[in-house]
C-alpha cells in the first residue's frame, strides 16, 4: 500500500450522493492539478461510496462505522447499541490506514464515515480541510473544526457554526458538465431521453438514493394526470422502481419516463423546464450551475432539518420555490403543473438561481489542499 508519489491525499466522507459527488469532483480537479498524486478515499462499508467512488477510478477503503438509527424497531436499538464498537473499529482501522499510507494532506466532506479519519489524522499531524455542504452545518464537521486548516463553505454566515477565521466561500464541488444548456443541447437532451421536443418536461429527482414523498406524488398523479402537454422525467432511486413500474403498467399512457438512477443528469437539466427535488446540498448547487428553476420538498428525515435550511437560503432569494413533505402529497404536483406553464416565472426563477451559481468550486478547494 505504501506509495513513492509526492503527494498522497486521502478524502474521506459518504453516506450519500451528497457527500460523494462533490468529494469525486475534488479529487477530479486534484489530479488534473498534480497529475502525479495519489488519492485514496475513505467511506463505510455498505454506503453507496464504496460502489460510487470506484465507479469513478479511485481506490477505497471502508470503514465499520456506521450512524445513529432514528428508528426505534427492535433492529434499529440492536444497531445503536453497537455503535460504539463500530466507532472503536473504525478509529483503529483509520490508525492502520493512517500509517501505510502516510497522506500529505486529509480532506472530509461530511457524513459520519469522515469522523474517525479526520480525527486520527489531526491526532498525527496530518493537515486537514473541511468541506460542509449545507446551510446548517453537519454534526461530524462541526466535531472537527477545531482541528482544521480550512473549512470550505457552501452559505454565507457559516461563522455561527465555524470559527470565522477558518471559513472559506468556495460553494460545492459539482461534476464539470452542469452548466445552462442551449437550445441546440436541450433539443439533444430530449432525444437521449426518447422525449417528446412539443411537450413541457418535468424533471423529478428524489437524489441518488430516490425519495419515498415524491414517487407517491407521482405515483397519485398517474390516474388524474388528464391530457395536458407535459411529460416527466421521473428518477424513483433503487427502492421506487418496482412500485413505479407497477403503477406505470396500469397508465401506459401517460407520458412518464422512469428510472432507477439518472448518470447523465446534466442531460436530464438540459431537458428540464422545471425541477421537482430534495433539497440536498449538491443537487441545489447543480441547479444552480444549471439555472433550474426548481420546487424543492425538504427531506424531514435528515439531521437538523438541514434540507430546509438549504431550501430557504434560495426562497429567500427568489430562486426557487418550497413546499412541505408534509404538504406535498395533497399540492406538489398541482403545484409543479402551473409552475410549468408559467414562463414568466419560472425565467425569473432559472435567472435568480443561476446568479447563485458558484462553478469553480471544486478547483478552487484543490488548489487549498495542494498548498498545503
Amino acid at each position: 500500500m505504501k506509495t513513492g508519489s509526492k503527494n498522497r491525499i486521502i478524502i474521506s466522507g459518504g453516506g450519500t450522493g451528497g457527500h460523494i459527488f462533490p468529494a469525486i469532483s475534488i479529487a477530479n480537479a486534484i489530479r488534473i492539478k498534480d497529475p502525479g498524486v495519489e488519492v485514496l478515499f475513505v467511506g463505510a462499508l455498505g454506503r453507496m461510496e464504496m460502489e460510487k467512488v470506484p465507479a469513478a477510478g479511485y481506490r477505497i477503503i471502508g470503514l465499520p462505522i456506521a450512524g445513529l438509527r432514528r428508528n426505534l424497531s427492535l433492529r434499529g436499538i440492536i444497531a445503536n447499541l453497537m455503535l460504539p464498537v463500530r466507532l472503536v473499529e473504525s478509529v483503529t482501522a483509520a490508525g492502520r490506514i493512517i500509517r501505510d499510507f502516510r497522506p500529505t494532506v486529509a480532506v472530509g466532506v461530511g457524513g459520519y464515515a469522515s469522523g474517525p479519519l479526520l480525527w486520527v489524522a489531526g491526532k498525527k499531524g496530518v493537515p486537514y480541510i473541511l468541506q460542509e455542504q449545507n446551510r446548517f452545518a453537519g454534526k461530524t464537521n462541526k466535531m472537527l473544526a477545531a482541528g482544521a486548516v480550512h473549512i470550505c463553505v457552501a452559505y454565507p454566515g457559516m461563522e455561527q457554526f465555524f470559527p470565522a477565521s477558518k471559513v472559506v466561500l468556495t460553494g460545492n464541488p459539482i461534476r464539470k458538465d452542469i452548466r445552462p444548456a442551449t437550445e441546440q443541447e436541450k433539443q439533444e437532451a430530449l432525444m437521449h431521453f426518447g422525449l417528446d421536443h412539443e411537450k413541457k418536461t418535468l424533471l423529478i429527482t428524489g437524489g441518488s438514493l430516490g425519495a419515498g414523498t415524491l414517487n407517491r406524488c407521482v405515483r397519485e398523479y398517474l390516474p388524474r394526470s388528464g391530457d395536458r402537454p407535459v411529460q416527466i422525467l421521473w428518477q424513483c432511486g433503487k427502492h421506487g422502481m418496482s412500485q413505479a413500474a407497477e403503477a406505470l403498467k396500469e397508465h401506459p399512457s401517460v407520458p412518464v419516463y422512469v428510472h432507477e438512477f439518472i448518470a447523465r443528469m446534466d442531460l436530464a437539466y438540459a431537458a428540464a423546464d422545471l425541477v421537482v427535488s430534495r433539497a440536498g446540498a449538491g443537487s441545489i448547487s447543480e441547479f444552480c450551475a444549471a439555472g433550474k428553476a426548481c420546487i424543492f420538498v425538504p427531506s424531514p428525515n435528515v439531521a437538523e432539518d438541514h434540507q430546509t435550511h438549504n431550501a430557504m437560503a434560495l426562497v429567500k432569494e427568489n430562486a426557487g420555490r418550497l413546499v412541505t413533505d408534509k404538504e406535498a402529497p395533497v399540492i406538489l404536483m398541482e403545484k409543479a403543473l402551473e409552475l410549468i406553464f408559467n414562463d414568466s416565472e419560472r425565467k425569473k426563477l432559472s435567472a435568480n438561481i443561476l446568479k447563485l451559481s458558484r462553478p469553480d468550486a471544486a478547483e478552487q478547494i484543490a488548489s487549498m489542499v495542494l498548498e498545503l
